[in-house]
């Protein structure tokens, strides 16, 4: 398929039509994919860098879906809170479960929060039975794919995050041994100068010390690589508009959550008054408040977190919102192989994504996680197997479960 997403046609490429009977969809010859059933969901656990939730739905046809719900308090007991929900339910409708559940789950906030966050890892683990019961790889059930590939962008750290320095040898690691051309690193980092860090308020002087590393960082690495900076919400509108000010002049790919995220009024002033790019979203939920970052101008990059945001198709649909407006998507990620490869998918389907994010390089086995490969110098190749394309690693799981989790069942 040509990379070039305008291209419909490549005349070199060769194609397999599926075969979607039941034997190729692991089902008795005489059922289909509407015979099916959900019986069971269950959770487990990793403690990764982040406390991965992961998600598993089991069918009456012995064909199981894996999804990835968003770190968070409650997440399991939420979902095992939504198991009588879903069990009888055909895993095909995906639309109308994830409406049954934010439905059934008004009582306890299904609007935002870890309620959403649980019912995303549910409709991650849809997508991939689905998949599986199709014959289809993920992005095809979200109306096919653009791009081959996924773009990374990987969340750098030193021992010494205040040296720009030391910043500045890390992107060129990551770069020319890794192999990424997409990078960020944290602003909110200490400088020495700080007087209060309640107030919000920068001084002069830590300014200048977070402008020397972007002017380390960004002047290292050149036309190498991207890099966005990351300030987690930490300063007041005034200072965030002086800092955004003062990296005018350099090659910055985003500075992302300048302001907290409460006020969308403030965060579209400082974003209306710099030519830096603005990126935010992460702590918004459904589209329904993503589109009110869009909408406003708030954001020139819109960073929503799809195990967190609502699932899947939620995220195509903030997606095609901010595609209106002219609004690129990079994907915030924290999460283990599994929520990575469905926001790879959904990257794959939607015209306007810019990156995924990688947030877990320093950690050793997170690929061990899974048997397949996911991520090659700097990019994930979207797979053709049916559903998200990855086979958990049960014994990796396993060894690396919080205590008292409980390994699913096979």
């Amino acid at each position: 398929m040509d990379k070039d997403y305008g291209s419909l046609h490549d005349p070199n490429a060769t194609y397999t039509m599926r075969n979607l009977s039941g034997d190729a969809m692991g089902l008795d010859s005489d059922r289909g994919p509407r015979d099916v059933s959900i019986t069971d969901v269950q959770t487990t656990m990793v403690d990764g860098n982040f406390p991965w939730t992961l998600v598993r739905v089991y069918t009456d046809a012995g064909v199981t879906g894996t999804g990835e719900a968003y770190w968070g308090a409650g997440v399991p007991e939420l979902i095992e809170r939504m198991r009588p929900f879903l069990v009888g339910e055909n895993p095909l409708d995906i639309d109308r479960l994830y409406q049954h559940l934010i439905q059934k789950m008004s009582g306890e906030g299904s609007v935002e929060g870890v309620t959403v966050t649980a019912i995303s890892g549910i409709e991650v683990a849809l997508h991939d039975l689905a998949g599986k019961l199709l014959g289809l790889p993920a992005y095809q059930l979200l109306g096919g794919k653009y791009r081959d590939e996924a773009r990374v962008y990987c969340d750098c750290h030193t021992e010494s995050e205040a040296d720009p320095r030391a910043c500045a040898d890390e992107a060129e690691r990551v770069v020319e041994e890794l192999g990424y051309d997409a990078l960020k690193f944290d602003l909110d980092v200490p400088s020495g100068h700080e007087k209060d860090r309640a107030n919000r308020h920068l001084r002069s002087g830590e300014i200048r010390h977070k402008v020397d590393i972007v002017e380390a960082v960004t002047e290292r690495v050149g036309d190498r690589a991207d890099v966005a900076f990351d300030c987690h919400w930490s300063y007041s509108a005034d200072a965030a508009r002086r800092l955004a000010h003062a990296l005018e002049e350099y090659d910055v790919w985003w500075l992302e959550d300048p302001v907290p995220p409460e006020n969308i009024e403030v965060q579209e002033r400082v974003t209306s008054e710099t030519v830096t790019p603005i990126a935010a979203g992460e702590n918004r939920y459904r589209v329904t408040e993503q589109r009110r970052l869009v909408e406003s101008g708030a954001v020139d990059i819109l960073t929503p977190d799809l195990p967190k945001v609502g699932g899947m198709r939620e995220t195509r649909k903030i997606a095609d919102v901010a595609d209106q407006y002219y609004v690129p998507l990079a994907l915030h990620n924290v999460s283990s192989p599994i929520g990575t490869m469905a926001s790879a998918q959904v990257s794959a389907a939607i015209p306007n994504t810019l990156a995924v994010e990688f947030h877990s390089y320093e950690l050793d086995w997170w690929e061990d996680l899974v048997e397949e490969s996911v991520i090659e110098n700097g990019h994930i190749e979207i797979p053709e197997q049916p559903g998200l394309g990855l086979t958990l690693d049960m014994d990796t799981v396993a060894e690396h479960m919080i205590e008292g989790e409980t390994l699913f069942d096979e």
